[in-house]
């Protein structure tokens, strides 16, 4: 996000409006507790100077004609704990106030941070592949957790202290002014200055945050890039090479957040500066003007007293300002997400069966103008048929599968399933119906069952057994101390790859697909368990379309047709025997897996 970007209160008012009413109970009790915080001072005021003086009253008539009714001024001086009762009345009163804003507005931020989350983590999960390719996941962490908490924190702490500061402001001035015009105007004469002040230190703290947000969120993703890689790490020595990447990026971040820390000793030490001075000569004015006789020793407890509580709402302004123009940056970033376009899976379509002729009609992808990909890519997959893939890496073979699960569309050329262009097949449709096993598989933190039955919303376990024995994983399973029941760590960490990629193709042999799509998911497997896996994939898969991409030639030989890709084009079409007398690439990779000698 740029630095100068401008900045709105309107998404922050949008979440306000979906808690209103508790937002509006805290409001009403932040008003009430201000109100009777000025009743003290009046009390104290009217017991030194009428009672304990001999100064007429300050209390309104009917408060005086109760008095009078108990026994008046005497029976007032004989009774003073009446006074302390009501003082502890006032503050007790005061505090049930104070519980019910505090009750209210973490109710409300409490359910406006949860809904957010929730918002943000539905909306990432049906944002376009395209989008999940270029993300940084640290980043994505970040706007779902500091920069919610973030704004939590200002709703249910900072947001009634505006518009407690606003009353009690305006409140201790109009109590002021007629005990004392002159001491009044020398309270308000730092305000301007104070207001001026917070205002271009909140533009500044904006700047300045935007900058920490986007340096933690850097941070966060050199740590969560570090830690889901540490094997890689590991293997390559890389350990110290990812501190110093760590250190880098922590050392930015620590850069901003002490520049932000300045920003906030600057202000706060400038607001003690201006608190400091207004109070001094708020009490030397005080007490030249109660001796001259201007005003009485009760004038100066509210005069002093609502001085206080003037300057305190507006050195408070700054940190108000402050955590709103974080709050403000940290909701920006979030809405960046929530106005990403969501990828629609409930469009309108035909859910028509995918157990027909697949074809790809001169079909043509590129990510941009210099970017292609395929070019003119023109074939038939048979319904039923086993078809493998083989080219080099950049080839183009993944892409084409992503094409067929509408990850991305083709910038030119049409796919076809059973005559009905994939375009006209809703995506979510496609998507249950076409099984995919990457070379990579993602596992969850969860057991080996879980699993293996995630797709599946009330599994039997006889269908697991068979699918896991189809994916060669029993073995391994069975003899595990725990079985079934065995955690598989983060990532699937506590697995070895070929593991993986077992469980990964009984997960998908749980599911109903009329294609299946195995992307090199066959690669980290020994050649006797791969000649079993598919063995059993041709028995149980009889009428589904299997597509196998590959680097090994012994996985593919037994494909009814093999296509080889270079650069993006289909140069090589047949079955094993007929490229091995065709020559080319095909031949080429055969040759060097068989150990055999290969001509320049």
């Amino acid at each position: 996000m740029e630095p100068t970007k401008k900045h709105s209160f309107a998404p922050m008012w949008r979440l306000i409006k979906r808690r209103k009413y508790y937002f509006l109970g805290a409001f009403v009790a932040t008003a009430l507790n201000v109100l009777i915080g000025f009743i003290t001072p009046a009390i104290l005021a009217e017991l030194i100077d009428h009672y304990l003086g001999d100064k007429p009253s300050r209390l309104p008539d009917f408060v005086n004609s109760l008095i009078d009714m108990l026994g008046g001024r005497a029976f007032a001086i004989e009774n003073l704990w009446i006074f302390g009762a009501a003082l502890i009345a006032i503050n007790l009163i005061k505090g049930a106030f104070s519980y019910l804003k505090g009750r209210w507005c973490a109710v409300a931020s409490e359910d406006t941070a949860e809904s957010l989350r929730n918002r943000l983590y539905n909306h990432v999960q049906h944002l376009p592949y395209n989008y999940h390719v270029n993300a940084q996941t640290g980043d994505l962490l970040q706007r779902g957790t500091s920069d919610v908490e973030t704004i939590r924190r200002f709703l249910n702490v900072q947001l009634m202290s505006v518009f407690n500061s606003v009353m009690m402001i305006g409140i201790a001035l109009s109590l002021m002014l007629p005990v004392s015009g002159t001491i009044t105007m020398l309270s308000m004469l730092p305000l301007p200055l104070m207001l001026i002040f917070s205002w271009r230190f909140f533009g500044t703290v904006i700047k300045a945050y935007r900058n920490t947000e986007t340096a933690e969120g850097k941070m966060s993703t050199v740590l969560q890039e570090n830690l889901t890689g540490m094997r890689v790490v590991r293997a390559f020595g890389q350990q110290q090479s990812e501190v110093e990447n760590f250190n880098d990026a922590n050392q930015k971040h620590h850069q901003t957040g002490i520049r932000m820390a300045l920003l906030d000793a600057t202000y706060w030490t400038s607001g003690d500066l201006f608190s400091a001075a207004q109070m001094l000569i708020i009490e030397i004015a005080c007490i030249l003007e109660a001796v001259a006789g201007g005003i009485t020793v009760g004038d100066m407890v509210i005069l002093i007293t609502y001085s206080g509580m003037l300057m305190g709402p507006t050195r408070q302004l700054g940190r108000i300002l402050s955590d709103a123009g974080k709050s403000m940056v940290a909701l920006e970033r979030i809405d960046e997400v929530l106005h990403e376009p969501a990828e629609s899976l409930d469009e309108e379509g035909i859910e028509a069966p995918l157990d027909g002729d697949i074809e790809f009609d001169h079909v043509s992808f590129s990510y941009d103008e210099n970017q292609e990909v395929l070019r003119d890519v023109n074939f038939t997959i048979k319904s039923g048929q086993t078809v493998a893939l083989l080219g080099a890496t950049g080839s183009g073979k993944s892409t084409l599968i992503h094409l067929l699960q509408r990850l991305y569309e083709p910038t030119g050329g049409e796919i076809r399933i059973g005559g009905m262009p994939v375009s006209r097949i809703p995506r979510k449709h496609l998507r249950q119906r076409i099984g995919l096993v990457l070379q990579e598989p993602f596992l969850y933190s969860k057991t080996i069952k879980d699993n293996v039955a995630i797709a599946v919303r009330e599994p039997r376990q006889a269908a697991i057994d068979v699918a896991v024995r189809d994916a060669s994983a029993w073995e391994f399973i069975t003899t595990s101390e725990k079985g079934y029941e065995t955690l598989v760590g983060e990532r699937g960490v506590t697995l070895s790859g070929g593991q993986k990629q077992r469980i990964a193709i009984a997960r998908i042999l749980m599911k109903a697909n009329d294609i299946l799509v195995f992307d090199d998911s066959l690669s980290a497997v020994d050649t006797q368990t791969d000649a079993h896996i598919r063995q059993a994939l041709k028995r149980r898969s009889k009428g589904v379309t299997t597509i196998i991409i590959s680097h090994r030639v012994t996985t593919l030989s037994q494909a009814d047709k093999i296509y080889v890709l270079e650069k993006g084009r289909i140069t090589q079409c047949g079955t094993h025997d007929e490229l091995l007398a065709q020559g080319g690439l095909y031949a080429r990779i055969n040759a060097i897996q068989n150990g055999q000698e290969v001509s320049a």
